[in-house]
């Protein structure tokens, strides 16, 4: 049986240790793509809606995920965060490998915040979800019929499909899926870019 005096020696020795602290990985910034004057100028436009859309939605952003492509589980997905890029770039994301038209689903409850194509992302959906964080799915094969920008989405709505539109062309079909920290006018970006993987989670299976 262990003394009083012992257990005050074995906590002393115990507090006196020092523990390595891990910092939270930074966001990751990269130089945006050149737009043409009429796109740069609807980003600054859609840039300039965020307030008034994120007061719709929670302050707190998400601390989970639900994963986005249906039938795939997170342990399936590759880690390729900020992986070397062509032209000096990083990986800002994480790549959801499936067949091509497999269902792509809002990871979380938001709004719809932009819809558009582009040549690095293809076909692309953006949700604004709670925190003002921003929630990317590019190389679609197809955006879901019906979907509109300022439309409120569950973790079930559909937004499209898996495919290669765009850079992904010479890959297989998949999603590239990447979220965007809240934008801050003083931040040294506009889109600061978060590691999705420690987010996600498997999605329950559907009822059908």
């Amino acid at each position: 049986m262990l003394t009083l005096a012992r257990c005050l020696l074995v906590l002393a020795a115990f507090t006196s240790l020092t523990f390595p602290v891990l910092a939270a990985s930074s966001p990751l910034c990269q130089p945006e793509p050149k737009e043409s004057p009429a796109k740069e100028r609807a980003w600054n436009e859609a840039i300039a809606r965020l307030p008034s859309l994120a007061r719709s939605l929670p302050s707190r952003p998400d601390a989970a995920l639900l994963m986005p492509v249906e039938g795939v589980r997170v342990a399936q997905v590759a880690n390729t965060w900020n992986a070397a890029r062509p032209g000096g770039l990083r990986h800002a994301g994480q790549d959801i490998f499936a067949r091509r038209g497999t269902p792509v689903r809002s990871a979380t409850r938001g709004v719809v915040w932009r819809i558009g194509s582009s040549e690095r992302g293809g076909r692309w959906v953006y949700v604004l979800g709670a925190g003002g964080r921003r929630y990317y799915y590019a190389h679609l094969d197809g955006v879901a019929a019906g979907l509109r920008e300022g439309q409120a989405v569950t973790t079930s709505t559909l937004l499209g499909t898996v495919g290669d539109s765009g850079e992904a062309e010479t890959t297989p079909p998949h999603l590239h899926f990447a979220v965007f920290d809240r934008y801050d006018p003083a931040g040294p970006c506009r889109f600061p870019a978060l590691d999705p993987l420690p987010l996600l989670r498997d999605r329950p299976a559907r009822a059908d």
